[in-house]
């Protein structure tokens, strides 16, 4: 199954576990990751009340803190919408 949004009409292919198979895959995962955890810290700096999701210590990983607080407080603008809960 791909989750892949194609985008305009360039081609591409869903490898499932890729990251597994192909070092290029692997590491765009790792600086996609690092990227995403610096943008987490960074956003709770710049916006304190987001310290109740808990996503400065989870990272936007749906722990119990993060999903009490979505369902007490609701989604914010930095929460993917691929996310289940934030649909």
């Amino acid at each position: 199954m791909c989750f892949f949004k194609p985008f305009k009409e360039i081609p591409f292919d869903c490898i499932i576990k890729g990251d597994g198979k192909y070092q290029n895959i692997a590491a765009a995962s790792v600086l996609a990751k690092t990227y995403r955890d610096n943008y987490i810290v960074d956003l709770v700096e710049k916006n304190p009340y987001l310290e109740k999701y808990g996503i400065q210590k989870n990272k936007g990983y749906g722990t119990k803190v993060h999903m009490d607080a979505l369902k007490e407080y609701g989604v914010i603008d930095g929460h993917r919408r691929s996310f289940k809960p934030c649909y």
